[in-house]
């Protein structure tokens, strides 16, 4: 879910130069990532798409064939090259991109714009896509979406006009893949990291008791997600994700965020009360006695974490409404 998208934040602040060295770290390695998506210019889907990835030499072409989502990558490519897409389709005329430069502080380029128009003589053809083919795609886009390039972002809508529901496939897609995210990973290190500091819960201290905290956060966060990100909602029919808002009164906004723990969207597109979060919540929190200390356990322990969960659900709506957009490079891409 959203604070689990967000867990990675405090690294930010309390680890000063982390995201210049996460920088200095992808250019050592020099190498980087361009993808996109094959549409025609009635926005459809065109998997089977060829797509060629071509560069100056002693570079070499690539070729690839945009999948089943019309969806193509390249990936280990070397940084300070010009590159160029050239993508080819029955009954289609052939597409090129402009230059795209890959550099140490631009390694990933989500390519947009690819859309396939039919040649003027040729009868016009309509590809017709699926409720779950443009659900795949969407969430393929939000996939791209990263805090400051790096920290995931992946479970808000920014185009909520146009959203499709998610199929129970996507639901349980988008937990695993946050979940096993490295930088949340890396935030569950920090958590527990912190956890010890203020020895909470009970366990021991030294290396078994941080080790201890790390299982415990790391279960804390994935029954979270997975309970209340893929489970319930694909019961419920009900969407996980935060539909952004970025309209109206600065008031209307901050409601929109702070009600976002109790309403979402259901399948249908109709706002509903959110079940899946608030019993996602419960359901996780009641877990935590099953592998914390037994000093920490009971009622009041399950409570307490699910006001703490729900409060924190809140604050990163609040961040996603007012901030994260702005620091979502993708999003900024498809804003303009």
């Amino acid at each position: 879910m959203l604070r689990n998208c967000l867990i990675a934040l405090p690294l930010i602040w309390t680890i000063p130069g982390f995201a210049q060295a996460a920088a200095q770290n992808s250019n050592r390695l020099a190498i980087g990532i361009i993808s996109g998506t094959v549409l025609d210019v009635n926005g459809g889907l065109v998997p089977g798409a060829i797509v060629r990835l071509e560069c100056p030499l002693p570079c070499e072409s690539q070729t690839s064939t945009a999948d089943e989502s019309a969806a193509f990558s390249f990936h280990n490519l070397p940084l300070g090259v010009s590159y160029q897409i050239r993508v080819s389709a029955n009954n289609f005329e052939d597409w090129k991109s402009p230059a795209i430069p890959l550099t140490p502080d631009q390694s990933v380029n989500f390519v947009t714009g690819i859309n396939l128009r039919v040649p003027d003589a040729a009868e016009s053809v309509t590809v017709y896509a699926s409720t779950a083919q443009i659900a795949t795609e969407q969430v393929h886009i939000e996939e791209q979406q990263r805090v400051l390039g790096f920290i995931p972002n992946f479970y808000v809508v920014y185009d909520s006009q146009n959203v499709a529901p998610l199929t129970t496939k996507l639901k349980f897609q988008l937990a695993m893949r946050v979940s096993a995210d490295p930088v949340s990973v890396a935030g569950v290190a920090f958590m527990a990291g912190t956890r010890q500091v203020a020895r909470t819960p009970n366990y021991q201290l030294g290396g078994i008791g941080y080790g201890q905290r790390v299982g415990a956060e790391a279960a804390d966060a994935f029954s979270d997600i997975l309970i209340g990100g893929a489970v319930l909602p694909s019961i419920l029919h009900q969407d996980p994700r935060y539909f952004y808002q970025g309209t109206g009164t600065t008031r209307s906004r901050l409601g929109h965020a702070l009600a976002s723990p109790f309403v979402c969207k259901g399948d249908n597109g109709k706002w509903q009360p959110n079940y899946s979060s608030v019993g996602g919540d419960l359901a996780a929190s009641a877990l935590m006695v099953t592998y914390y200390p037994q000093s920490n356990r009971g009622a009041g322990m399950v409570f307490g974490q699910f006001a703490v969960s729900t409060a924190e659900r809140e604050l990163s709506g609040i961040v996603q409404e007012f901030v994260l957009r702005k620091l979502t490079p993708s999003s900024r891409e498809r804003k303009q």
